[in-house]
């Protein structure tokens, strides 16, 4: 009847304008292919060389499985749509679930599915979802980093739909005006990101990677040639613009740093295995983001989450970096210390980025993964708006546990009664000294999200000392938002602790808190001890030892820690706590095993003046007594916070270095006695902060 003419002239209509549009999208003779010619030279032709990119998490069988059911599972939160998704309407208040349904992650997983099974519902869930996509959302929806990785997604699942060494396993009839629509909407939106390209950071990176990809897996496409030379050329420039000359990322985030790391090694993959030659700023780029990869990792191969971001592993990575540059120091690291060569360095800094890594060593006296680790931030608030308000932060781990850690991000939707944003970024969060309850950097409420309005403190790394047995990191920030400079020295006594000596300089009364966020597994396990003269906090495989006097107080405040985005749980917060004008405070961060917890007690020491006497104060010494099974090792340690030609006494010790470190044993036999003369990093220039 009438309608069945109807729905006739529409079809017909819609294959005609599809022809005219392929006819200009696609090179000769590809031009001149019917649709379902077009499928047959896909799905069988070899001169490109390409594979997919899988998101384990988002592509796991268990979301895959939900997706087929209408439910989608993302940033905590599931939402079921009864048929089509409604994709121009967000169900809930994060922006970032609507998002990652944009991001078509779970297209992967189908794909995976369906080479798993042979069952086809998951190739019809693909084509269902993906057209529904394509008739149904603008290509201005959203912004252009999320159609960039949505395009990423759509070439990784076409690996698996359409690829002749797929099919043979797992046979396939693909709607071939379906595939044809595939092709326009992939070239569309192709060819939109290279006139909306973000102007810089991680996204544009997402973005260049997304354009590369499709110029050099479908070569077909007339601008594909254009297209790649853009993309190549870009991404040269862009790699220099994303890393600092030390490899670390511009925004300051180790997530954010490996997001793009990823991209960039990816592109290097894809370029290789069709015989394309990159630039060589983009190896060298890709090389010095690697460097700080293999440090970065915690011995048990999860890289802390400073500034935005999730606690992840990364190791696959740097697997991924060695097999395309045979690289073993990157190997050992990848293998946990089962193949390749371990780094020459143990402790190493990264000095425009900020941080830098202290480890008890590379597995070769002990289990790689139970390393000491430290790691120190003294760097930069970052680009774009990924930086966290924690100059001065650390992040601890020993015997494959981590024990003080980064509180990590949580979210980034700041409705709700608890802005769990603000919270979650704030420096109350983190483990540096928190002055008067307040951020590092002015940070209010603004419509309609919170924003940094002042400018990030001026900061510099010191001094970074390594020896064979001992570190020394030195960093000083100063702060725009109160009249307080705060030092933080850390010296690492090989692999056994670390003395964190904490400085704060202000000519005004002040209540500083020196925090510590302890691991989830601390919760409701912290004990407080005060005898002897210390202080002690005594949380699983870890103490942390003040000095006690009547100034000081302890609380143990209710924190939370997320690993994963859209997931918090309960762990402690350690403050201690003074009101002073200036203040050193010191405290000893002792790991240990279970079996094996030591009795730690730490007081401080006078020094004087050789030449006259006088007792100084711009000299601190600490006496350090430790009890383990059944052995007594009696530590001194001093540190000279000022320059100063003039040589001191503290107990029956003459030194004019900057750092002295003496273990006794009960007799007084020396047993270790580490000296640095000079305490000064190249780079002491202060780095001012920005307004962002």
């Amino acid at each position: 009847g009438d309608a069945t003419m109807s729905l006739a002239n529409a079809n017909y209509s819609r294959a005609t304008r599809t022809t005219a549009r392929l006819q200009h999208a696609l090179a000769d003779p590809f031009c001149r292919f019917s649709p379902r010619e077009l499928l047959a030279h896909f799905q069988h032709r070899n001169n490109v060389n390409y594979f997919p990119v899988v998101d384990d998490e988002e592509a796991s069988r268990a979301r895959t499985d939900q997706v087929v059911a209408g439910q989608f599972d993302f940033v905590g939160e599931c939402h079921t749509f009864t048929g089509e998704p409604s994709w121009c309407s967000n169900p809930s208040s994060d922006i970032e679930w609507q998002i990652l349904l944009h991001k078509f992650y779970y297209g992967v997983g189908l794909g995976i599915a369906f080479q798993q099974t042979a069952q086809s519902h998951y190739a019809e869930c693909w084509r269902e979802l993906t057209a529904s996509w394509i008739q149904n959302v603008p290509l201005d929806f959203l912004t252009s980093d999320v159609m960039g990785r949505r395009v990423q997604n759509w070439i990784y699942a076409h690996w698996y739909f359409v690829n002749d060494k797929q099919q043979h396993a797992c046979p396939l009839t693909i709607d071939a005006t379906f595939y044809a629509e595939f092709l326009l909407s992939l070239h569309d939106q192709t060819e939109y990101l290279t006139h909306h390209l973000t102007p810089a950071r991680n996204h544009r990176t997402i973005e260049l990677s997304a354009i590369f990809w499709t110029a050099l897996v479908f070569p077909e496409f007339r601008k594909a040639a254009s297209w790649l030379a853009f993309a190549t050329d870009e991404l040269a420039r862009n790699i220099q613009e994303d890393f600092h000359d030390d490899g670390v990322h511009i925004e300051q985030s180790t997530d954010y740093h490996h997001l793009v790391f990823k991209n960039y090694l990816n592109i290097k993959r894809l370029a290789h295995q069709n015989g394309y030659a990159l630039p060589h700023v983009i190896d060298r780029g890709i090389h010095r983001a690697a460097e700080f990869s293999m440090f970065a990792h915690k011995p048990d191969g999860v890289v802390p989450s400073f500034s935005d971001g999730d606690a992840r592993c990364f190791l696959s990575l740097l697997s991924l970096a060695d097999t395309i540059y045979d690289n073993k120091n990157w190997r050992y690291i990848a293998t946990s210390g089962r193949s390749g060569v371990a780094p020459s360095e143990r402790s190493k800094t990264f000095p425009n980025g900020g941080y830098t890594i202290l480890r008890g060593g590379w597995g070769q006296e002990r289990e790689f993964a139970d390393e000491p680790y430290l790691m120190f931030d003294c760097g930069p608030l970052g680009a774009g708006n990924h930086g966290h308000l924690d100059l001065l932060s650390i992040e601890v781990a020993a015997g494959g546990r981590s024990l003080i850690v980064d509180p990590g991000r949580f979210t980034y939707d700041e409705s709700g009664e608890t802005n769990w944003r603000a919270r979650f970024r704030g420096t109350a969060a983190h483990n540096t000294v928190v002055v008067d309850g307040r951020n590092q950097t002015r940070y209010d409420p603004r419509s309609p999200k919170w924003k940094v309005r002042g400018p990030a403190p001026t900061h510099r790394l010191q001094a970074f000392v390594t020896q064979e047995r001992a570190d020394f990191v030195h960093g000083w920030c100063a702060s725009h938002e109160y009249d307080v400079i705060h030092e933080r020295r850390i010296f690492f006594c090989v692999p056994d602790y670390w003395i964190i000596s904490d400085t704060l300089t202000s000519p005004s009364r002040h209540d500083y808190a020196t925090t510590f966020q302890l691991s989830h597994t601390a919760q409701e396990r912290v004990d407080i001890h005060r005898n002897g003269g210390s202080l002690t906090i005594a949380s699983p495989n870890l103490q942390l030892v003040q000095p006690d006097d009547s100034q000081l107080s302890v609380e143990i405040d209710q924190g939370f820690v997320s690993t994963a985005y859209g997931t918090k749980c309960a762990a402690p917060v350690v403050r201690f706590k003074r009101t002073t004008c200036s203040m050193t405070g010191h405290t000893i961060v002792m790991p240990h095993t279970e079996l094996d917890a030591p009795t730690v007690s730490v007081r401080p020491l006078d020094v004087f003046r050789e030449s006259d006497g006088r007792r100084v104060t711009d000299v601190f010494a600490l006496r350090i007594e430790i009890q383990r099974s059944g052995t007594i090792f009696i530590d001194e340690y001093c540190c000279r916070t000022a320059a100063c030609a003039e040589s001191y006494v503290f107990g029956d010790q003459r030194f004019s270095d900057a750092i002295v470190f003496i273990r006794r044993d009960t007799a007084g036999k020396v047993l270790r006695h580490h000296v640095i003369a000079s305490a000064q990093h190249d780079s002491s220039a202060a780095t001012e902060g920005t307004r962002q």
